[in-house]
C-alpha cells in the first residue's frame, strides 16, 4: 500500500473548506456548542451550511439563552450562505465572499471555528458527514473549550 488516497469512484477529489459553527453563551469563558457547519468547495461551485434551527432542540443544547433569537441568527446566517436577496448586501456577493464574511473571527454569541480542509467526490455529503460528527454527535454533548 503507497499511503496514497485512491480517488473515489468518479475519480475526481474536490477540495473544500470548512468551518463548525457554535455558539459561546459566555464569551468571558470561551466555553463553545456547536450548531452548526458549513462547506466551500470552490471549485465545485458549492457553499452550503446546516444548522440547528429548532428552538426546542436549542434550548435543550444551550440552556440560559434566548432559544428564539439565536434560531433567527442562525436562520439569518443560513440565509447569506445560500445568496437570498432578502438577507441583504453581503448574501449577493460571490459564494467565496460569503464563507469567509460569515467564517471571519467575531467576538459575539454565534462564532466560527478556525477554517480546516477537506476532500471529498461529493461536497453535499462531506456537509452532511461533517455535521454529524461535530453537531450532532459533539463529543461530550455540552459545553466545550477552545485549546
Amino acid at each position: 500500500m503507497s499511503g496514497r488516497i485512491a480517488p473515489g469512484a468518479n475519480g475526481r477529489w474536490i477540495s473544500y473548506d470548512y468551518a463548525v459553527l457554535r455558539v459561546v453563551p459566555h464569551v468571558h469563558l470561551g466555553t463553545f456548542v456547536p450548531v452548526g457547519v458549513m462547506v466551500h468547495a470552490r471549485t465545485a461551485d458549492f457553499l452550503g451550511m446546516r444548522v440547528i434551527a429548532d428552538v426546542a432542540a436549542l434550548r435543550a443544547r444551550v440552556p440560559g439563552v434566548d432559544a428564539d433569537l439565536l434560531a433567527r441568527y442562525l436562520r439569518s446566517c443560513q440565509a447569506v450562505c445560500e445568496g437570498q436577496a432578502t438577507a441583504g448586501p453581503i448574501a449577493l456577493a460571490p459564494p467565496s465572499e460569503r464563507f469567509h464574511w460569515l467564517t471571519a473571527p467575531r467576538s459575539d454569541v454565534i462564532q466560527s471555528s478556525p477554517v480546516h480542509a477537506g476532500v471529498s467526490e461529493d461536497p453535499a455529503r462531506a456537509l452532511a458527514e461533517l455535521f454529524a460528527r461535530f453537531v450532532e454527535e459533539p463529543s461530550g454533548g455540552g459545553l466545550a473549550r477552545e485549546g
